[in-house]
């Protein structure tokens, strides 16, 4: 089991890499084709067809994903445990535990306790060429941690403690004792106690 991890943990930090490739259009066939070797994986996603659909990727995006998702985690999905241990390698000086929490849940959109290509790919399509509108909803989702539909002065709290968490000593300005909690009560001040969910009055 801890070799999967690591293997998983590996393999997805490389595929962050491919990813970013693929998205600067620096990642070339031969390069695709020899990085990304077939596995088997106990999960297996809806039809690529479906998914082009429900995104804005389109079906070569989206077997490169695939290949690199399928690849690197050959189980198919990603715990949560699995997704800290690798958001935090990107956040060295800092303890991204808690943010990762935080968009774990978010991008675990089924509640399942893992992450399946379909959240991946469904997410990360939101996040790089969704409208205003989507991406706004998608970052109420992650600030909306109870999930009643508003985001309270906690729950501003707790994501921008978590955010200064994780960038760590390097955050600039430093945070002071109860800076956290003053820039949250000025953004509710300005905008209402609660905030609704996007789109509702």
């Amino acid at each position: 089991m801890a070799g999967c991890t690591r293997r998983c943990k590996r393999g997805l930090i490389k595929f962050a890499l491919t990813l970013h490739k693929l998205l600067t259009g620096t990642l070339s066939k031969d390069t695709a084709d020899d990085d990304f070797e077939m596995t088997i994986v106990c999960h297996r996603p809806e039809g690529l067809d479906q998914l082009e659909a429900q995104t804005n990727f389109n079906k070569r995006e989206l077997q490169v994903l695939y290949r690199g998702f399928k690849n690197e985690c050959p189980s198919g999905v990603v715990n949560e445990d699995t997704f800290k241990q690798i958001y935090s390698q990107f956040f060295p000086h800092g303890d991204a535990s808690t943010y990762a929490h935080y968009l774990f849940n978010a991008f675990d959109a089924g509640h399942t306790g893992s992450i399946k290509f379909e959240d991946f790919v469904t997410a990360l399509s939101i996040l790089l060429r969704g409208s205003v509108t989507e991406k706004l909803q998608w970052t109420f989702n992650l600030y909306d941690i109870n999930r009643d539909g508003y985001i309270n002065k906690e729950e501003m709290t707790d994501i921008v403690r978590a955010i200064y968490d994780m960038m760590g000593k390097y955050t600039y300005p430093v945070l002071k004792t109860g800076c956290s909690q003053t820039a949250c009560g000025c953004f509710l001040s300005e905008n209402g106690q609660k905030q609704r969910r996007c789109g509702h009055t």
